[in-house]
């Protein structure tokens, strides 16, 4: 690409919501242009990046034996509510009616469609394994979207979906695509973890997120600082104590005035008792039940945890009004002695550990000191329901202690089991003859936002700093002295080498100062820049400069060609 003929401007300023490097980087690098809130226009210097993430994901997966497919972005109503998200997904369902008053919506994700587009064809289970993939636009109408590409209304994804014929198949499918992902992410020069992860809206019972660590990164990731483990802070363990209580030190229940103390805050400041004394009683809707979650006060409720153990669609806070119905008080009153409509119990595994504990009397201004479990009221259910945090036990070994990182997500694989193929009828006949759903997974790969990832791990105060693999361009012959013949023939001549031998190159033939042409060329990232100037050429000598590192070399002319082969071949192992 000769620049004087590019679709490019670079940019001194940067926009005010352009709140991380990536997005300011990008947009001062002239890759991206803003179209409407999280919305973005990619032009070439991005998209050429983008296409060759794009290379990578399909040579890898195609190792794996996936077959590509392309789905439509408008997706029928009636695929959603067959599969029973039409009215759970939430407001980032970007939902529509054409001119025949039939709904529709913009596919957030494709489960539904590839569902639908696999039971057509399924009949045997002589026909599976299916592993079948897409690389295509995405819309969810983020209430807030933010940080350019990282978080984005519509983006472009990598989704692919697997089938399989009974559970142990389908999880080495899965491990397959870990696999695949690991090599996909090796090969862009990122530095990642995979982690233990939540499955969210997607459904299911196992995932992993893959996390490029960057300090800007929105996710906390905590890891052990001895074994491997690693997990979103979402999904992150509480290492599981066992509780030997003494009932001799139980002491006599009694209900205390505490007129308008509801916080955690004011509570213990009011009766002296620390938070960690106090249980926190919330009421949540756990897709239709009211549940009453337990945990201690100086904790926090992990809706993740809840969501995954009773397998909801949805999981949020209920209302005052619904808080008022269950408990007969206002909310902050909450507790589960007395409860005036009975629902079910759901203690954090804390809660076993403390005796003579404070919880709210379901009475208005009223709060119970001196609260056992098990002698005053029992749970339904016990389990880990709060967030992990740095510096407490690993839950998997013995040494080690929970470390925090920030992660920008930019993959995840799930194993979703039968919970789309039960519902849309996706089945086949089994080795024995008999109808079942397939066995289902779902892996993604945000595009988009693994360049925007891979420029927050690789830049520095001049501008990107690419890795090889996903450069625009290798390479950037800057020629300085657009009069003297010499240094214009040099520059044409390395530049039709470098393209004859397979080496993506750029030529900067600007009419424009050599500072100018600088600040560009570490502003856009080009992993080596070629300096041709009078002086040097008329030794017969090229200034090379390595953009990660700024090293500088005066290099013979006959040399550049070869030296650019073998360094390009290094930067990709």
């Amino acid at each position: 690409m000769r620049l004087s003929s590019a679709f490019l401007k670079t940019m001194k300023e940067v926009p005010k919501e352009a709140q991380v490097v990536s997005h300011q980087l990008m947009f001062r690098a002239g890759m991206i242009q803003k179209l409407a809130s999280g919305i973005y226009n990619y032009l070439p210097m991005a998209l050429r990046s983008l296409r060759k993430i794009e290379a990578i994901i399909r040579e890898e997966l195609e190792k794996k034996g996936c077959q590509e497919v392309l789905m439509p972005i408008v997706q029928p109503a009636e695929l959603w509510k067959e599969s029973g998200r039409w009215e759970y997904y939430g407001a980032e369902l970007l939902r529509f009616k054409d001119r025949k008053d039939s709904d529709f919506c913009l596919g957030p994700t494709h489960e539904e469609v590839i569902t639908d587009m696999v039971r057509k064809n399924l009949k045997s289970y002589k026909q599976l394994p299916w592993n079948l993939y897409q690389i295509q636009s995405k819309f969810r109408d983020e209430i807030r979207p933010r940080f350019g590409l990282m978080r984005g209304r519509e983006f472009i994804m990598k989704d692919a979906y697997s089938f399989d014929e009974s559970v142990e198949k389908s999880l080495e499918n899965y491990q397959l695509m870990y696999d695949a992902y690991t090599a996909i992410f090796n090969r862009c020069g990122l530095i990642f973890k995979a982690v233990d992860a939540a499955t969210g809206a997607i459904g299911g019972d196992r995932s992993h997120e893959f996390q490029v660590l960057a300090e800007s990164g929105e996710d906390g990731i905590l890891s052990c600082s001895h074994c491997g483990y690693a997990a979103n802070e979402e999904k992150a363990a509480i290492k599981e104590k066992s509780y030997k209580l003494d009932n001799s030190t139980f002491i006599s229940l009694e209900e205390v005035h505490t007129p308008n103390q509801k916080s955690i805050e004011e509570v213990t400041e009011f009766l002296g008792k620390k938070p960690e004394e106090l249980i926190k009683s919330m009421v949540y809707m756990v897709d239709e039940e009211a549940v009453l979650v337990l945990v201690q006060g100086n904790k926090e409720v992990n809706e993740a945890k809840i969501q995954a153990y009773f397998n909801a669609n949805i999981v949020h806070l209920a209302d005052d009004k619904t808080v008022e119905e269950i408990t007969g008080a206002a909310t902050g009153f909450a507790g589960p002695i007395g409860l005036n409509k009975q629902i079910k119990i759901a203690a954090d595994n804390g809660v076993q550990g403390i005796i003579n504990m404070v919880c709210g009397a379901n009475k208005t201004d009223y709060h119970l000191t001196d609260v056992n479990i098990e002698r005053d009221f029992k749970a339904d259910v016990l389990g880990d329901f709060i967030h992990a945090a740095a510096g407490e036990p690993c839950p998997v070994c013995e040494e080690g202690i929970l470390e925090e990182h920030r992660g920008i997500e930019v993959g995840q694989v799930f194993y979703l089991g039968t919970k789309y193929s039960k519902s849309m009828s996706c089945n086949f006949l089994d080795r024995n003859g008999k109808e079942v759903p397939a066995e289902m997974g779902c892996y993604g790969i945000g595009v988009g936002r693994t360049l925007a990832a891979a420029i927050e791990q690789n830049h520095d105060d001049n501008g990107i700093i690419w890795p090889m693999a996903i450069a625009p361009y290798e390479v950037l012959i800057m020629p300085l002295q657009l009069k003297d013949e010499d240094v214009v023939n040099v520059s044409n001549t390395l530049y039709k080498s470098f393209l004859e031998a397979g080496i993506d190159a750029a030529i900067d033939d600007r009419n424009e100062r050599a500072g100018f042409k600088f600040n560009d060329a570490d502003l856009i990232g080009y992993p080596v820049q070629i300096i041709i100037g009078s002086k040097t050429i008329a030794e017969g000598m090229v200034e090379v400069k390595v953009r990660a590192t700024g090293e500088k070399q005066n290099m013979k002319v006959a040399e550049v060609k070869d030296w650019m082969i073998n360094f390009k071949s290094e930067a990709l192992k």
